[in-house]
């Protein structure tokens, strides 16, 4: 509390006044003031009192103020200097706790600032400690995580390499100077070392020169190109067992792209190897089968083929004429099957190729209708053939597959039709530039397929299992076969079939339309000498027949060397060669005859075995 506040003005302002006047002359003053008040007190009261005022009234107050107030007012000014002095001490006291407070105020201050500024570091001591506590369980659980990881590496790699040991594949990896550095089981058995053995080891110091030089050239290979490689080799195991492996050879690197060597992958490919061995040994002997079978059968069905086609051209009866047409008819069927199971086996071996020849579709048609009217009359069926004009006059097509296609629909379509007829049409589209669709349709009367079966019928071997097809059975392969011949033509096959009520199918080829005409002209003239080269008597027979019947002279040479000798003896206005002989093929005879330049100016025609039907020559 400050000295000068209003309850101490007064006292304040009298001790300082005591000051400022002095004690002496304040002393003096007092006195003055006593002995007046005395003096007039004294007076006052006597007169008040009705007494006389004596002068010894004044005298006793006089002595009485004079010996009584230097005491008091001593008193009074040592009291007063005490007080002021102790005011002043206050006063310097005051000032001094006023200091004192002010300090203690900035003190305060700082302290508080200081407090926050603990508080502050204390809040960030805290922070720091559970970032620590934080990161600490973070090392902690990635101290876990990461044992967790090698533990589960190291099972892993346990496991890796339990499945390597018991791989039934080689396996192995060597470094960048072409050493091992690492093996499974299999790679032990094989080499007759373990793993440690092998380790440091190349492959000359493991495998028999010639395999350790191929494997070396491979390696290094691998190595130069940064390329995987495979190749197959025969290995020998260390108890002498040759085993055929396909080893895969592959660079392997670290994380950072550097090349640490490669890994070798071999299965053992044995069995698999042995196995198309003896697949292409059995494709081979099927292959050979087949074609000796069916040159076997063709030679028989050749005869029947030319004998009952030149019967049907003599004097015989209605009766008779309807029995060797059908023999005729059978026998064209016989020859068609033949071509289906060869077909099927060129199938089988990717083999079956185009062969496109400039023909007539009129022509063409009007043939095939002619033999199978024969097989519909057999039936008391009627064959309508329509060809729809315009129709381009000579086409690039494959004829040999055209006729397969249609015969085996067209067969189909009279085995299965009872009573009624079947229809084949020809149409075409208006030629684009060189090429134009032809469309060919089968239609007939018979017991139909039904709409189930619709979508299988072209599955080879599948036959439709159904009551009103039991009549008629067959390979399963026709077909298919045509499915596949129309694919390979670009072309599409169409079917739709009402059971009951007959089937229809249509058949859209792309065809390139020829503008020059036909080299194959029909032989008119007679009198020619003719060199049949052939080597079954039946085709001679035929043959030779046919070609006199024609006007023809012919000579006949059984074998190769005989056909030559004939050749050089005489001269041939066209020679006539089978394609296959048992000493040479006709093909080399025919080189022959020109590099010896004996018949330079002779025709040389290949005939296969089952087309003696016409004598064609060569314009």
């Amino acid at each position: 509390m400050h000295l000068d506040s209003p309850n101490d003005s007064w006292a304040i302002r009298f001790a300082q006044f005591v000051q400022r006047f002095g004690t002496l002359k304040l002393s003096i003053l007092f006195v003055v003031l006593s002995l007046v008040f005395t003096l007039g007190g004294s007076y006052v009261i006597r007169v008040s009192m009705g007494s006389q005022v004596q002068p010894d009234d004044f005298i006793s107050a006089v002595i009485l103020t004079m010996l009584s107030a230097p005491w008091v007012l001593y008193f009074f000014s040592e009291l007063i200097k005490q007080l002021e002095n102790s005011r002043t001490n206050l006063k310097e006291v005051v000032s001094q706790l006023e200091s004192l407070r002010e300090e203690d105020v900035f003190l305060n201050r700082e302290l508080q600032s200081n407090i926050r500024q603990l508080n502050h570091e204390i809040e960030q001591r805290k922070q720091a400690q559970e970032e620590r506590e934080a990161l600490f369980k973070d090392l902690e659980k990635e101290i876990q995580d990461k044992s967790e990881q090698e533990a589960q590496a190291r099972r892993l790699s346990t496991l890796l390499r339990s499945i390597i040991d018991a791989s039934p594949d080689l396996i192995y990896y060597r470094n960048e100077e072409g050493r091992f550095a690492g093996c499974n089981r299999i790679a032990e058995l094989m080499t007759g070392k373990t793993e440690q053995e092998l380790l440091g080891l190349t492959p000359k110091d493991v495998y028999e020169e010639d395999l350790a030089r191929q494997i070396v050239a491979s390696d290094h290979e691998v190595l130069e190109t940064n390329a995987s490689i495979t190749e197959e080799l025969w290995l020998r195991f260390a108890d002498g067992r040759r085993r055929y492996f396909e080893m895969k050879r592959v660079p392997f690197f670290d994380k950072e792209g550097n090349r640490l060597g490669l890994l070798s992958f071999g299965r053992d490919m044995t069995e698999r190897k042995q196995a198309e061995n003896a697949a292409a040994k059995a494709s081979t002997d099927k292959t050979r089968f087949i074609a000796t079978i069916s040159h076997e059968l063709r030679t028989p069905l050749n005869g029947i083929v030319g004998l009952s086609r030149m019967l049907r051209d003599t004097e015989l009866s209605d009766e008779q004429f309807n029995w060797v047409s059908t023999i005729y008819a059978s026998a064209i069927t016989l020859g068609n099957i033949f071509n289906d199971i060869i077909d099927l086996d060129k199938l089988d071996r990717d083999k079956l190729e185009l062969s496109l020849k400039t023909i007539s579709l009129k022509d063409f048609t009007e043939e095939l209708s002619s033999i199978i009217r024969l097989l519909a009359a057999d039936k008391q069926l009627e064959l309508k053939t329509t060809i729809n004009e315009p129709l381009p006059r000579l086409v690039e097509i494959d004829g040999t597959r055209l006729r397969q296609i249609l015969w085996n629909i067209l067969f189909n379509a009279v085995k299965f039709t009872q009573k009624g007829h079947v229809s084949l049409s020809v149409s075409s589209t208006k030629p684009d530039g060189d090429k134009a669709y032809v469309t060919f349709i089968i239609e007939d009367t018979g017991v139909g397929i039904p709409e189930s079966e619709i979508d299988k019928i072209f599955a080879m071997y599948y036959q439709v299992d159904h009551p009103d097809h039991q009549s008629a059975t067959g390979t399963g392969i026709g077909l298919a076969i045509c499915k596949q011949m129309v694919d390979l033509m670009k072309g599409e096959i169409h079917v739709s079939s009402k059971v009951g009520k007959g089937t229809r199918f249509e058949i859209v080829l792309p065809v390139q339309i020829s503008n020059s005409p036909m080299k194959v002209a029909q032989l008119e003239v007679t009198g020619l000498n003719i060199l049949l080269v052939e080597d079954i008597e039946l085709n001679v027979m035929v043959a030779k027949a046919l070609l006199e019947k024609l006007g023809q002279k012919v000579d006949v040479a059984m074998t190769g060397q005989e056909a030559i000798d004939k050749v050089r003896a005489n001269q041939y206005d066209l020679i006539l060669l089978d394609i296959q002989l048992p000493d040479m093929t006709g093909f080399d005879v025919a080189s022959t005859i020109i590099e010896e330049d004996l018949v330079m100016q002779t025709p040389i025609v290949a005939l296969t075995a089952n087309v003696i039907k016409k004598a064609r020559r060569i314009s």
